[in-house]
């Protein structure tokens, strides 16, 4: 659901918080947002998540408010999810547009640094053709990927990960795929597999694996460039 939407129902309609995924550009980087907004009393939106850099994997968690009325949105950053007590290291400042949000990123101390702009309708996929092996890892972390698209239709799909300390795997050999604007579905299982563009890259992600995985066992979200090259998505990799 588009937070302009969220903005304009009302406090009744709320029991939990709503989570959205925008795509765009942080002055010239491409940039994931992912935002988690519910209602407060006063009428307020009270706003947390993260935005990740897709270039260099850098990631910056954000807090911050938006007014009901008018959508004034003003967002602070820092390299902690926990940012009370920490010094920020920026501020977005900007308004929602039907799906878009826009405005200008700040330094602590005020100081215009880039405009961004973000949303949420993510490029289609119908065309997207691909036949990907790649291998990525951090650490005690590896995950390896095949996947083949022709024309936006899922051929194969088998990705693993591993944690070295405990042995557990998680494994998707195999999925369905499901309909989806802005870009591809799979699932296998209660398993959800999504990939989405932005820029010249692509975000792979996975939700609600346990079925899947090792109870240490996880799948870390991939992004993929335009020739294949795979990189992992960590918090100890993204500061």
């Amino acid at each position: 659901m588009r937070l302009l939407l969220l903005l304009l129902m009302p406090v009744a309609a709320f029991a939990q918080t709503e989570t959205l995924e925008l795509g765009g550009q942080l002055g010239s980087r491409p940039a994931l947002l992912v935002l988690h907004a519910s209602r407060i009393p006063e009428g307020e939106w009270q706003i947390a998540g993260e935005y990740i850099v897709l270039t260099t994997l850098q990631r910056r968690f954000l807090e911050g408010e938006a007014s009901p009325q008018i959508r004034v949105t003003s967002l602070r950053e820092g390299t902690s999810p926990i940012l009370f007590g920490r010094s920020p290291t920026g501020e977005l400042r900007g308004t929602w547009k039907g799906s878009t949000f826009r405005g200008t990123r700040y330094a602590p101390g005020g100081q215009e640094r880039e405009r961004f702009e973000f949303n949420e309708e993510f490029p289609s996929l119908e065309k997207y053709s691909a036949n990907l092996h790649c291998d990525a890892g951090d650490g005690q972390y590896s995950s390896t990927l095949n996947l083949a698209v022709d024309t936006g239709k899922l051929r194969s799909i088998d990705w693993r990960s591993k944690l070295g300390a405990s042995g557990h795997v998680c494994t998707i050999a195999g999925a369905e795929q499901q309909p989806m604007q802005g870009g591809l579905r799979f699932a296998a299982g209660q398993c959800v597999i999504t990939l989405r563009e932005i820029g010249e890259y692509l975000w792979l992600a996975a939700g609600n694996c346990t079925e899947q995985c090792g109870s240490q066992a996880y799948l870390e979200p991939m992004v993929i460039d335009r020739r294949g090259y795979c990189r992992i998505v960590r918090p100890e990799n993204t500061r």
